[in-house]
């Protein structure tokens, strides 16, 4: 069942999360509602779950009071912050304590205007909200480097310092999108203890998998954020291409048993930590919730399908201020089915990832152009490797195929695939592209996954590679949850380059597939229809 809702023109987060897209390289992904978008309520696209969570509102009480202010940590710097108060007036601050919110701990100085104006609506129904400016951005002093043990004790103390300030009940939540995703799931594996619960959007389990080395590759279109954003991490990531220490310093993943305190995830099926936040869903579902909309890399507010701000005020109410009457989400996963907007079925509420009644579909890639149940006739297919940081060539890649599906066919989760190679060269790389291709046979980009074949073991500990021999090369694509319409295929590209996703740098030469019965094959988790 669902509700209409309008959707919130939240100008502010709008501005912000489309200069973050900019950081990050990419296009602006949030474009503000105008008022007269209000009106359109009848796509069914346009509703919010029918989940008190997601309706809950509070009307604001309190003015905001802003302070400048500078956080000492514990090596004897400081940060610059600034600290947003419940007032009786904009000068005032009102009397009594009241639970504090981190409510951006981020590296994007620029955006500070943009983060407090955000931060007003919980300060004016009764919270603290601190922003600040991570070690060597903006006015803090000293050297950025994202996601360090270093800016993870700054966090922790930041933490404390909110928690001991005389207006403060003690009680500390923490938010974030992107930047601030990451640093409020990494404060959460450090464990403050006036930690209580947080909010991460589009936020990693492992910097290294989900952003820098993608599947052991490196991610080309990061390099114009590092360049512009930590420019030192040019040299310093290149040093450390296998997962080493260095890298399990910087992840959630490595301490996932730490990760204890409750956790609404706000994930986007189209965003690039969709894997990371899933991941986490899935090694931590009794402390975590998980919302994914049909959102890009930024706040859900303004984008298509917005689920408004009441679930997060829900979630501090009831973890900070212990409101009981506050609600939780009704159900452990809310989904939207894509594509948004499109044909998929819009929100859908699930007590599991990926839901029940998933049926694992084994496609073998034949020996033609097939993606079929059954193995056909034995054999291979080759490819060239592409070097370039222009799309494959037809003799660059190889498409695979089911047949047109007769209704509908929901993929809900992970596609696993065990691609059977051998390379000429000493190493290799395979980039697996998933997509949707209607009956005209124009092709919508569903999902992907890489691997570099020396880390078919792990990230780690990689391997040789012996040219001519054959390898079974497990790829992991990343999750998601869509809707393939009756009369579409669904098509692999297998290559490979994905650039900007993945940088062209394969060892030149040709790769070899093997296909057909005991070949490669996909597994693929069907919540709904047939496929092959």
């Amino acid at each position: 069942m669902l509700r209409p809702t309008l959707r919130r023109a939240f100008a502010a987060a709008a501005a912000t999360a489309a200069a973050i897209a900019t950081l990050h390289g990419i296009a602006p992904a949030v474009a503000t509602a105008s008022p007269a978008d209000a009106a359109d309520l009848a796509d069914p696209a346009d509703q919010a779950p029918d989940d008190p969570f997601f309706g809950y509102a509070r009307a604001a009480t309190y003015e905001v009071v802003r302070e400048d202010v500078r956080v000492p940590v514990r090596d004897g710097s400081s940060l610059a912050c600034q600290l947003y108060r419940p007032g009786t007036s904009p000068i005032e601050p009102a009397p009594g304590e009241f639970p504090g919110i981190v409510y951006e701990f981020t590296a994007y100085a620029s955006n500070a205007a943009a983060f407090g104006q955000g931060a007003a609506y919980f300060v004016e129904r009764g919270y603290n909200a601190l922003v600040c400016q991570v070690r060597g951005s903006g006015a803090s002093p000293g050297e950025l480097d994202p996601f360090s043990p270093q800016e993870q004790r700054d966090n922790y103390d930041v933490i404390e310092w909110l928690a001991d300030h005389p207006g403060s009940t003690g009680d500390i939540g923490q938010m974030g999108l992107s930047y601030g995703g990451h640093t409020t799931l990494l404060a959460a594996v450090n464990r403050p203890p006036s930690l209580r619960a947080i909010i991460p959007i589009n936020g990693l389990s492992d910097w290294y998998e989900n952003t820098i080395y993608r599947g052991g590759i490196p991610n080309a279109q990061i390099r114009s954020w590092q360049a512009s954003t930590a420019p030192g991490t040019l040299v310093t990531y290149p040093q450390h291409p296998s997962y080493d220490d260095f890298w399990r310093g910087r992840s959630v993943k490595s301490r996932w048993d730490r990760l204890t305190v409750p956790t609404l995830e706000i994930n986007g099926w189209y965003d690039r930590y969709r894997d990371g936040m899933v991941g986490n869903f899935l090694a931590r579902p009794d402390n975590v919730w998980l919302v994914s909309g049909p959102w890009r890399h930024g706040y859900p507010e303004g984008q298509h399908a917005d689920i408004g701000r009441g679930g997060y005020l829900a979630w501090w109410d009831r973890w900070l201020r212990h409101e009981p009457s506050a609600p939780l989400p009704a159900a452990k996963v809310t989904s939207y089915e894509i594509p948004g907007p499109g044909d998929g079925e819009g929100w859908q509420q699930y007590g599991q990832w990926p839901p029940a009644g998933i049926g694992e579909v084994s496609l073998a890639l034949s020996a033609g152009e097939g993606l079929r149940p059954g193995g056909g006739r034995p054999g291979t297919r080759e490819f060239t490797v592409n070097t370039e940081t222009t799309p494959p060539e037809d003799h660059e890649q190889l498409l695979f195929r089911t047949r047109p599906v007769a209704q509908d066919v929901v993929v809900a989760g992970s596609i696993e695939a065990t691609i059977r190679a051998s390379f000429t060269a000493t190493d290799g790389h395979l980039a697996l592209v998933v997509y949707d291709e209607a009956a005209d046979g124009t092709r919508t980009r569903v999902t992907e996954g890489w691997l570099k074949a020396s880390h078919r073991r792990s990230h780690a500990d990689p391997l040789p590679v012996r040219p001519g021999q054959v390898y079974d090369l497990g790829v992991h694509v990343w999750p998601t949850h869509y809707r393939l319409a009756a009369g579409h295929r669904l098509v692999v590209r297998l290559s490979s380059d994905d650039y900007p996703e993945i940088d062209s740098v394969a060892l030149p030469g040709h790769v070899s597939v093997v296909v057909g019965a005991r070949g490669s094959r996909l597994i693929v988790p069907v919540l709904e229809g047939t496929l092959g």
